[in-house]
């Protein structure tokens, strides 16, 4: 009789644990949020903060995956490799997606035929700043003092063919100066040696150079955008500083694999939405100098576009090739 107990109980768990294994499908499992750069940056901690909330919103778990390496081909192949189900995310940011395809060669994928845009995130401006020796006290005098100096001011960069770098080039045609470009590799670097006062000019977001602005180890000449920031109050933007039309940010985005289908885009898109319009969200978003920057996939399409068209005219102009 205790045998056949136990084999009445055998059988009542296996026939419960087939009857859970059935009702479990591919919403049940956790999310992957690839992004392809390593940990610690900036991208990073949006992962993060976009992972705990979207969990929330779809009520599936959402796991921050690093997969830094070539130039970030590897977090792409990664994404591009998995089932197109919505299970599996890239999130990027402006500069591989946007450049690389109009100045790499034989990349292993094509970002438009291979990848789907789901939703931007976030947004950030750039904050054009100087060394104090650099005897510019206004983007005007910035602009008189290269002009007298043709080639012998230089401003850093975190990197070739990031927008930083592109935004500068565009800044050089914009004002019809020649800066000389120094590109390190991160931010980090290029900012110990702008304080040190061995580069000239830096385009940077505000969160890296803010507190050194405050602080007076830095000189804030201009910032982009629209409106002024209002960590920076007092700084004016471009248009204000004497060069309208130099409205260069710099965005982060959400993308799956090209076949995944347009049902589940847009619900992904819906919810990303709903993520990036939480108060929290925001509030976190603006201490790291990011506001949301939230689009459809037919709009995220059309920024992606609208970029390349501007920044392949600057790629061109000033000769800029790319390490892969």
């Amino acid at each position: 009789m205790f045998l056949n107990g136990l084999k009445l109980a055998a059988a009542a768990y296996m026939f419960a644990f087939a009857g859970y294994a059935a009702g479990q499908t591919s919403t049940d499992a956790a999310i992957r949020l690839i992004t392809p750069y390593p940990p610690g940056g900036s991208t990073t901690t949006l992962a993060r903060l976009v992972a705990q909330k979207l969990s929330e919103v779809s009520n599936q778990p959402v796991i921050v995956d690093n997969r830094p390496g070539g130039n970030t081909v590897i977090g792409y192949e990664a994404v591009l490799k998995s089932r197109p189900d919505g299970q599996t995310l890239l999130l990027m940011a402006q500069t591989p997606h946007v450049f690389f395809p109009l100045a790499v060669p034989n990349l292993p994928f094509d970002e438009v035929k291979d990848f789907a845009p789901v939703a931007t995130l976030a947004s950030s401006e750039f904050v054009l700043v100087v060394h104090p020796s650099v005897s510019a006290n206004s983007l005007k005098e910035l602009i008189a003092l290269a002009k007298s100096r043709p080639g012998r001011l230089n401003f850093a960069s975190s990197g070739t063919g990031t927008t930083a770098h592109l935004a500068t080039e565009y800044f050089n045609i914009l004002a019809s100066v020649r800066m000389q470009h120094v590109p390190y590799k991160g931010s980090g670097p290029a900012l110990a040696d702008l304080l040190g006062g061995q580069v000239d000019a830096f385009l940077s977001p505000p969160s890296v150079v803010a507190p050194h602005v405050m602080s007076g180890k830095l000189r804030a000449l201009a910032v982009s955008g629209e409106r002024r920031l209002t960590s920076l109050p007092d700084v004016p933007t471009f248009s204000e500083a004497g060069l309208p039309g130099f409205d260069v940010k710099i965005w982060y985005g959400v993308l799956v694999p090209a076949a995944t289908p347009k049902t589940t885009i847009e619900k992904l898109s819906a919810q990303i939405g709903r993520v990036m319009k939480l108060p929290d969200v925001q509030e976190s978003l603006g201490k790291q100098g990011m506001e949301p920057f939230v689009t459809t996939p037919e709009e995220f399409a059309r920024v992606i576009e609208a970029d390349r068209t501007r920044f392949g005219k600057i790629i061109r102009t000033a000769n800029i090739k790319f390490d892969k």
